[in-house]
This record gives C-alpha cells, sequence and structure tokens, in this order.
C-alpha cells in the first residue's frame, strides 16, 4: 500500500526539528499545519471555499421547502439531477426541455424521493429557442403554482473545435442556445420578480465563464456573455430584492459531451472517452442546490487541478496567462474534458 505523502513529508519536517534541529517547533508546527490543509482541505475540495463553508455551516437544502423553482435544461445530467435533489427537499417544481418522455422519467424520479406529489412537478415541454414561447410558457407556470421564486438558467450545449475553424453560422447557433434564448427567457422572470418584491435566478456557467477553455471557443465566449449580462443586471439593480447566482462547474458527469458543437453545424463529435475524471451530476447538483438555498452570488465547482486553475485565475491573472503559456496544450485539453491525466500518462508510458 502507498504511503500517503502528507505522512512522509510530516515525517520529515518531525526528524528534521527533533534529531537535526533544522528548524524550531513552532516553525515545524506551522509547516505541518499548512501541508496538512494543503492535503485535506484544498486538494480533496470540490467547490470554492465560499460554497464549502456554507455546505458545512449554512442553511440546508430544505430550507427551499415549497418554494416553486423552474429549471430549464432538466431532462438530464445537472438539471435532471438537481430537480430530484430539490424534489427530496420538498420544492415544487417546473422542469422544461425539449424531450416530453426525458422530463416525464424525470418527474418520475422527483416523485419517487416522497418529497412531492405528483400534481408539484409541472413538466413543461420548451424549446428554449422558440422565443415567442416563453412569455406563455411563464404565464402556465404561474397559472400552475400561483408563483414562481427561483428561476435556474441551465439549458444549454458544449462544443469541440479549433478556433480557425469555426464557422460564423455555429458561433450564432450555440450564442442562441447558450445565451440569447436563457436572456429572453430570464428577462421576462425578472420583471416578474421586480413586481413581487423578490425574486432568484440561478444561471449555469462553466470553467469556461472564467477561463479559456481550449478547443470550445464559441462555448466559452457564450459562459463569459452570461457573466456579462448578468453582472450587468447585478450592478443595476443589487440590493433590488432580485439574487443573482452564478454557478461554475468544471467537467461533470452530464452527458454534455455527445450533444457538443463542432466548427460545422452538420458534423457530430467523436465518440467520448471513458477515462474521464468528473464531478457526478449528483454531486454538483447537492451543491446547486445548497447555492440556492443560501443565494451565493458565484460558486465554483470542480476537482482538483481544475480548482487551483480557478484560484490563480482570480487573484493572479497575469501568473495564469504565464502559467497557461507554458502548459502543453494537450494536457490543458485533458483537464478540460475531464480526463484522468495520470492514468493517460500511465498508459502512453506502456504504450511507448
Amino acid at each position: 500500500m502507498m504511503v500517503d505523502w502528507f505522512y512522509v513529508v510530516a515525517g520529515v519536517v518531525v526528524v528534521g526539528q527533533v534529531v537535526l534541529g533544522c528548524c524550531c517547533l513552532c516553525s515545524a508546527a506551522l509547516v505541518i499545519a499548512t501541508l496538512a490543509v494543503l492535503r485535506f482541505v484544498v486538494i480533496p475540495a470540490e467547490c470554492d471555499a465560499t460554497l464549502w463553508f456554507y455546505e458545512k455551516f449554512g442553511h440546508p437544502v430544505e430550507k427551499l421547502k415549497g418554494q416553486v423553482v423552474w429549471i430549464t435544461g432538466a431532462s438530464s445530467g445537472i438539471g435532471a439531477a438537481l430537480a430530484v435533489r430539490l424534489a427530496k427537499a420538498g420544492v415544487r417544481l417546473v422542469i422544461s426541455a425539449r424531450s416530453t418522455q426525458g422530463l416525464e422519467e424525470v418527474k418520475r424520479l422527483c416523485v419517487a424521493t416522497g418529497g412531492v406529489k405528483d400534481e408539484d412537478v409541472l413538466v413543461l415541454s420548451l424549446d428554449m429557442t422558440h422565443y415567442h414561447l416563453h412569455q406563455s410558457s411563464f404565464d402556465t407556470v404561474i397559472s400552475h403554482f400561483g408563483q414562481l421564486d427561483i428561476l435556474v438558467c441551465n439549458a444549454g450545449r458544449s462544443q469541440r473545435a479549433s478556433w480557425v475553424d469555426i464557422d460564423t453560422e455555429v458561433d450564432k447557433a450555440l450564442f442562441d442556445v447558450n445565451v440569447f434564448s436563457l436572456i429572453s427567457l430570464s428577462r421576462i422572470a425578472v420583471r416578474y420578480f421586480f413586481q413581487r418584491g423578490r425574486g432568484h435566478v440561478a444561471v449555469t456557467s462553466s470553467t469556461a465563464g472564467k477561463l479559456g477553455a481550449p478547443q470550445s471557443a464559441s462555448y466559452t465566449a457564450s459562459k463569459h456573455a452570461l457573466h456579462g449580462y448578468f453582472e450587468t443586471l447585478r450592478t443595476e439593480h443589487g440590493g433590488g430584492g432580485v439574487n443573482i447566482s452564478m454557478i461554475c462547474p468544471g467537467p461533470v458527469k452530464s452527458g454534455l459531451f455527445t450533444r457538443c458543437f463542432t466548427d460545422k453545424l452538420d458534423k457530430k463529435i467523436e465518440k467520448e472517452r471513458k477515462d474521464q475524471r468528473m464531478i457526478s451530476s449528483e454531486r454538483c447538483a447537492e451543491l446547486f442546490a445548497i447555492t440556492l438555498a443560501n443565494t451565493l452570488s458565484e460558486v465554483w465547482i470542480s476537482l482538483q487541478p481544475v480548482l487551483s486553475f480557478y484560484y490563480i485565475h482570480q487573484y493572479f491573472p497575469a501568473i495564469m496567462k504565464w502559467v497557461m503559456a507554458m502548459i502543453p496544450k494537450e494536457f490543458i485539453m485533458k483537464l478540460r474534458d475531464g480526463h484522468n491525466v495520470m492514468q493517460s500518462q500511465v498508459k502512453q508510458e506502456k504504450a511507448e
């Protein structure tokens, strides 16, 4: 059995202090404490420090019981998992997507949790790019439940394509799905929230909404655009009773890869690799739900080392640009797709 590196390094520090007298007791204790935080808090972390704190000490998801939450893109992945988690907490739900069959299955899972009844989950089929249906769909929600407390803008598609090869038509189509459709529905909801005096809009962004993700130019730009739109809303109407949460997941097992845009509208993505190291949709949904319960403004959900990249980019942007320039692009792509980098390296060495 391999010995954990923390115990090896801590042992070296202790030996250095006790036997060789290389450092004072206080210094040795400080080094070991720092290593302990790194090993048991930072490295295993699946989210940023604020979200980690609120998961431990903040409001539970059950605080949302009885509220009405509308989730778009709810037939699979993060949206479906979030619906099931909120249903377990007694949240009344509106679930939307293009696939009625997928939504009915999600509804069945929601009711099976025992937290909601059949009438507490409204299946509302909706293609988000059909803007003319947004107002009537919103009216259906209000007619059914009499209120809406939280809108979760989760619909969207990803992308894999080289920057120089992407057709402009792909840029337009991806922005139509990932940005403009969400903004259209959100404006209807926000106007309602202003009239009501309170409300909450939660937006599924991405690692790509904070960093420059390779082979995903249109997708990355769309997620940056969401931050631009909603941060402007926050600035214009901060303190006006409408809360905004930007949720930025890293690689998540959500099935999004199989429906990616490429560089051409009619081109499909190649077969997805299996050696992936990602957060499960269920774990992401749990952290997402905690964000909603505590009305957090922005959260990051990811495994290491992507999570550390978030921090470097946030607080040391110049250093991050230097780091990204030094790291091989193949390595960045593996991190971007959630591939197990160490496992891939072992396979490559064996092949050689």
